[in-house]
């Protein structure tokens, strides 16, 4: 066609519609899944009309078929169910519409979800996004939660009454999104991320009062699987169920089981909190007075040791000691030296009495020549030599005379 058109000879519209039905018709029979999003059964009408919604996207075909087929399932297929068709894609010329012709239709069984369900979880998990480590911490007192709920669900209140109730000052952004059926995942999905990237919220609760798997599959959807393990605010699953678990649940930083539940983890009690402060400040007082009390009493006992009662004491003990030990040198000092002056006037008089001074007084007399030499001998002088005699009382000079 590109070929064959141009400004100057262009292609009709009716010709460029009957183009695409020739490509769609050459598509034939295919089998697709989806869920339905709308159902649209007019009576006395021989045709059935469907929306038929991707579970993961938010794109949707307009299914007909005749309602001989869907009376084979009539009775357990309705909106948000599902369904996998056999279909042939249809383009209606005129109006320039694709849809797809059913003739079959299979409602896709609760263990075939369960089973794809548990290939995504592995799937998943392979990647780390179940990981403990990657799990982040509540804050101990979140100032702002955001909490993405149902609009007026039992859920949204369990989580405001229960959370107000336990801190009054706790402040909520809070987002209602559908909850169920082929929009939601999307829905939930879009309210994480817009409640991530605000600056206020510490922490995000996903909250939903429970249901069957069906009824809980958007919270297993890939989408918003990965938009809570990106997201850097923590998140908080509270999806009031207990048999199976929705793998929000696994992404989670923490998994609560009520909504009300999730309102006592994400917020603590005021009153409890209350308790817990005067139990500590009475812990450190008894604390505190405990060790005065200790103090006092050791400085008590110090201060009653004798050295400290009476410090002089101690002085006056050695004072006597000192008195005593110098009375004691005294004596001591005192008995040497008479001892020393006794031994003195004994060395004295034996020198005295052996002193030649003691001999000359006995009438001996010395007698010395000229030069100093003593005469002890008759033949040591001549006559005439004059000679010194040193008698006790003084010495005198003599002359040899010729005998």
């Amino acid at each position: 066609m590109a070929n064959s058109s141009s400004p100057e000879a262009p292609v009709s519209v009716g010709k460029v519609s009957a183009l695409i039905g020739g490509w769609v018709d050459r598509l034939g029979e295919i089998w697709v899944e989806g869920q339905i999003a709308q159902l649209n059964r007019r009576p006395g009408a021989g045709m059935v009309f469907l929306t038929l919604r991707d579970a993961e996207r938010d794109v949707s075909l307009t299914v007909t078929c005749f309602r001989s087929v869907f009376e084979q399932v009539a009775e357990a297929v309705q909106e948000g169910s599902r369904v996998v068709l056999h279909a042939k894609p249809e383009w209606y010329t005129a109006r320039g519409t694709l849809s797809l012709r059913a003739t079959e239709i299979r409602l896709v069984g609760l263990g075939e979800l369960l089973a794809r369900l548990e290939q995504l979880k592995r799937k998943l998990g392979a990647e780390g996004l179940f990981d403990a480590e990657r799990k982040r911490p509540l804050p101990f007192l979140p100032h702002c939660v955001g909490l993405v709920t149902g609009r007026g669900s039992a859920a949204e209140r369990d989580v405001l009454e229960n959370a107000r109730r336990r801190w009054p000052a706790v402040r909520f952004e809070v987002r209602n999104v559908l909850v169920q059926g082929p929009a939601a995942a999307g829905q939930v999905a879009a309210a994480v991320r817009e409640l991530d990237e605000h600056p206020g919220v510490d922490v995000i609760v996903v909250a939903r009062g429970g249901g069957s798997v069906e009824d809980l599959l958007p919270f297993s959807s890939e989408e918003l699987v990965r938009t809570v393990a990106a997201a850097r605010t923590p998140v908080v699953s509270a999806i009031g169920h207990e048999p199976d678990q929705p793998l929000l649940d696994w992404v989670a930083d923490l998994r609560a089981s009520t909504p009300t539940d999730a309102a006592k983890r994400v917020v603590p009690d005021v009153g409890e909190e209350l308790a817990r402060v005067h139990q500590l400040r009475d812990r450190a007082r008894r604390s505190v007075t405990g060790r005065v009390d200790r103090e006092l009493h050791g400085l008590a006992a110090v201060r009653s040791r004798p050295v400290l009662a009476a410090p002089q004491r101690l002085v006056d003990g050695r004072a006597d000691e000192v008195a005593s030990l110098l009375d004691r040198a005294r004596r001591v000092l005192g008995h040497r030296l008479d001892h020393a002056q006794t031994d003195l006037g004994h060395a004295l008089a034996r020198v005295v009495a052996l002193s030649p001074l003691a001999t000359l007084q006995r009438g001996y007399a010395v007698v010395r020549k000229a030069d100093g030499a003593v005469v002890t001998d008759p033949a040591q002088v001549a006559a005439g030599e004059d000679l010194h005699v040193r008698v006790a009382g003084g010495g005198f000079g003599v002359a040899v005379g010729q005998d």
